[in-house]
C-alpha cells in the first residue's frame, strides 16, 4: 500500500462570501504533495477567490485554512504587477549572484524557454527596463521570476494569457516534467483546455459554492462530469416515477399497485448522447456554397507591409465557401493584420484581394468599445437591435434563445450592457455578430475573457453555422475543435499550411534556428488533406498555396499523381467508414474491458493506415498541381 502523501494546504469547511453571493459553501478540499490540479468553472464563480484563499491573500468568512509550517507559496495573478522602473534582471533574478543561477540547469531551462536564453534576448536583455515591454513580454517575465524562485506550492491564475502557442507548449512541458518533485504541488486556473489536459492530474470544478473533485485532466473531467449528470438524471427520473406511481395508487386504488415503472439505463449510450455531434461538413459546405457562391476571398500574390517591415511577401491564399481555417503564429507576425487585409481595412503593397460578390463579413475583434453605444440598453435590446431571429443549423433561432445558449439566462437578459463583466460583454459581442447573419466570420483571439463553458457553447453554436470561418488564436484546443485546417505565419514572410496541425507548427519553429523553416516547396504551402471536415476540394479550389511555382513535373508524372490522389481519396473514405463502424462497436462495448481493448487496438491500426495514406496524398498533391 502506497504511503499517504502529506498535505501542503487544506481547506476545512471553508465559507466565503462576495456581497450576497456565496463563493465557497462549507468546502473541504486539500492540496497534497505531488498534486497537479486544474481549476475550472464559470466566470465569477469563485475560481480566483479560491486561489487567493489557498495562498493566504484572502481570509475566509468561516472555516479555516491549514498549511504545513514550512511550505512556500508563489502565485501568478491574472494581471502582472511589475515595477515599470525595474530591469529584467531585477524582476527575474533578484539578488541571485550569477554563479548561483548560471550553474543551475533548472534556472537555465526557464531562461531558455521564456526569455530566449541566458542573456534574455527575447525581452531586450538583462538591462532592459520593464516599463516599455508588451503584455506578452511582461507575462513571460512574471512567469520566469516565479519559476526561478521555485516555491513548493505553485499557484497560477490564467498563465497562458498573452502567451503564444510556443510559450504555452513550453510551459506545459516544463510543469509536467519539472514540477512533479517531492514536496511540490501545482494549482492552475485556465480556460486553455489543451493546457489543462497536458499538466493536470486532478480537476477541481468550482460551481454554486461547491468544489467537485475529478481524477485526471480536462478530457477525464468532461467524461466524469457527464457521467455524474447522467446518474443525477436517472436518480431524478426514478424519484419522479415513484411519485407518479404513488399518485396513481391514490387515484385508482389498490389494483394500480400491480403496475411498475420500467427503466432502460444504458450508460455508454447516455454518455455518447451527451457529447456534441460532429459537424456535417458536406451539408455545411453545400449550404455555404448556396449562400456564398464559388468565390469567397482570394489573396493573389499579396505583399503585406506594416511600417518598413514586410509581414508577408507574394502570398496566394484561396479561401472557399465552408472553409474553416485556424491561423497561428509568433507574436508580431501579423495575424491580426492579415484579418484586417481580408476585410479591406489594410492596403496591400502588391498583389490583389478578390472578395466574392455575396460575401457578408463580420469580425469578432479584441476590442469591446463597440458596445459603448448601447451601454445603457438591456442585453436583449442590444441583440434584437440587430435582428430578432436568425437561422443556425437549418433552424430558426430567436435572439433570446441564442443568448440563453451562450450564457445569458432569462433574468440576465434584462441587465444593462454597461453592468456586464468583460466575459459577458465578449459573449454579447459574439451573439450580435451571429444575429447579423454573416456568411464569413473572422474571430480574433475569441478566448479572451471567456470561461470554458462559454467556449464550449460557442463551439456548439458554430458547429451548425454554415459559412466560412477564420480563427486567430493561441488556444490549440479551440483551433483544432473549431477549424478543419490550420495555417501559420512563421515570421519569414510566408504563409504555411499545416497538414499536421499545431504540432507541425511547433516542430517547424523548433527547426527554424537550425537553418530555417524549409519544407516542401520552399516558402510555399502544400495543399491540405482532402475533405477533412469541410475544407479541401469543395469551394472552387480553396487549398492554400501562397506562392506559384514553375512546374518541375512532366505531363505523365502529373497524370500518374492525379491517379494516385483519386486512389488515396477512395481509400480514405473507406477507412472513415470502417472507423465509424468501429466507434459504434466501441460504444456498445463500453462496459467490457477486454472487448474494448481489442477494438481500441483495431482503431489504432486504422489511424496508422490513415496517417500513411494522408502522407502519400501530400506527396502526390504537389505533382498533381503540375
Amino acid at each position: 500500500m502506497a504511503p499517504a502523501r502529506p498535505s501542503l494546504v487544506t481547506l476545512d469547511r471553508a465559507h466565503l462570501l462576495a456581497g450576497t453571493q456565496v463563493l465557497l459553501d462549507q468546502v473541504s478540499v486539500g492540496v497534497l504533495d505531488g498534486d497537479r490540479i486544474g481549476v475550472v468553472g464559470r466566470n465569477g464563480g469563485g475560481k480566483t477567490s479560491l486561489l487567493s484563499v489557498l495562498t493566504g491573500r484572502r481570509t475566509l468568512d468561516a472555516g479555516r485554512v491549514i498549511r504545513t509550517g514550512d511550505v512556500t507559496v508563489g502565485m501568478l495573478s491574472q494581471t502582472d504587477v511589475l515595477d515599470p522602473e525595474a530591469t529584467v534582471r531585477e524582476v527575474v533574478l533578484g539578488d541571485l549572484d550569477e554563479h548561483e543561477w548560471a550553474g543551475d540547469a533548472r534556472v537555465r531551462e526557464v531562461l531558455e524557454g521564456l526569455l530566449g536564453g541566458t542573456e534574455a534576448p527575447a525581452v531586450g536583455g538583462w538591462d532592459a527596463v520593464v516599463g516599455p515591454l508588451s503584455g506578452g513580454e511582461r507575462r513571460r517575465l512574471a512567469l520566469a521570476s516565479l519559476l526561478v524562485a521555485d516555491p513548493d506550492l505553485l499557484v497560477l491564475d490564467e498563465p497562458t494569457n498573452h502567451l503564444d502557442v510556443e510559450g504555452v507548449a513550453w510551459l506545459a512541458a516544463y510543469l509536467s516534467g519539472r514540477r512533479p518533485q517531492p514536496g511540490n504541488a501545482l494549482v492552475v486556473v485556465t480556460h486553455d483546455r489543451w493546457f489543462l489536459d497536458a499538466v493536470s492530474t486532478l480537476t477541481w470544478e468550482v460551481s454554486d459554492g461547491e468544489v467537485h473533485v475529478y481524477e485526471g485532466g480536462y478530457a477525464a473531467y468532461v467524461l466524469a462530469k457527464v457521467e455524474r449528470q447522467r446518474i443525477a438524471r436517472v436518480t431524478e427520473e426514478r424519484r419522479a416515477n415513484l411519485a407518479r406511481k404513488e399518485l396513481a395508487w391514490l387515484r385508482r386504488g389498490a389494483p394500480a399497485r400491480t403496475s411498475k415503472p420500467k427503466f432502460r439505463i444504458d450508460a455508454a449510450t447516455e454518455l455518447i448522447e451527451g457529447e456534441p455531434p460532429p459537424r456535417d461538413s458536406v451539408e455545411l459546405v453545400r449550404f455555404a456554397t448556396t449562400r456564398l457562391g464559388k468565390d469567397v476571398l482570394d489573396l493573389l500574390g499579396a505583399t503585406i507591409r506594416v511600417g518598413e517591415r514586410d509581414l508577408l511577401t507574394e502570398v496566394t491564399w484561396r479561401i472557399g465557401p465552408g472553409d474553416r481555417f485556424g491561423v497561428v503564429g509568433v507574436n508580431g507576425a501579423g495575424k491580426s493584420t492579415l484579418l484586417r487585409v481580408l476585410q479591406g481595412e489594410h492596403p496591400l503593397v502588391a498583389g490583389k484581394l478578390k472578395t466574392g460578390k455575396t460575401v457578408r463579413m463580420a469580425c469578432l475583434t479584441q476590442e469591446l468599445r463597440e458596445l459603448d453605444r448601447v451601454a445603457g440598453w438591456s442585453v436583449i435590446d442590444a441583440i434584437t437591435e440587430v435582428r430578432s431571429f436568425t437561422v443556425i443549423g437549418g433552424k430558426e433561432v430567436s435572439a433570446s434563445s441564442l443568448a440563453k445558449r451562450l450564457g445569458f439566462s432569462g433574468g440576465r437578459q434584462q441587465s444593462r450592457v454597461g453592468d456586464l463583466s468583460g466575459g459577458e460583454r465578449r459573449r454579447l459581442q459574439f451573439v450580435r455578430l451571429l444575429m447579423d447573419e454573416p456568411n464569413v466570420l473572422l474571430l480574433d483571439e475569441p478566448t479572451n475573457d471567456l470561461d470554458i463553458d462559454t467556449l464550449t457553447a460557442m463551439e456548439d453554436v458554430l458547429d451548425g453555422w454554415a459559412g466560412t470561418l477564420l480563427v486567430v488564436s493561441h488556444d490549440r484546443y479551440l483551433l483544432e475543435r473549431m477549424t478543419d485546417r490550420q495555417v501559420a505565419l512563421l515570421g519569414d514572410r510566408s504563409l504555411r499550411d499545416l497538414p499536421g496541425g499545431v504540432e507541425e507548427y511547433l516542430r517547424l519553429r523548433r527547426e527554424r534556428p537550425r537553418g530555417g523553416v524549409g519544407g516542401r516547396g520552399g516558402s510555399g504551402m502544400p495543399s491540405a488533406a482532402p475533405g477533412r471536415g469541410g475544407a479541401g476540394a469543395a469551394g472552387g479550389g480553396s487549398a492554400a498555396s501562397p506562392v506559384a511555382r514553375a512546374s518541375a513535373y512532366s505531363p505523365s508524372q502529373v497524370r500518374e499523381a492525379r491517379k494516385t490522389l483519386a486512389r488515396v481519396e477512395k481509400a480514405l473514405d473507406r477507412l472513415q467508414t470502417q472507423q465509424s463502424r468501429l466507434h459504434e462497436q466501441m460504444a456498445a462495448a463500453a462496459t467490457d474491458p477486454e472487448e474494448l481493448g481489442r477494438l481500441t487496438a483495431q482503431d489504432a491500426d486504422l489511424v496508422a493506415q490513415e496517417d500513411a495514406l494522408e502522407l502519400e496524398w501530400l506527396e502526390a498533391s504537389e505533382a498533381a498541381e503540375g
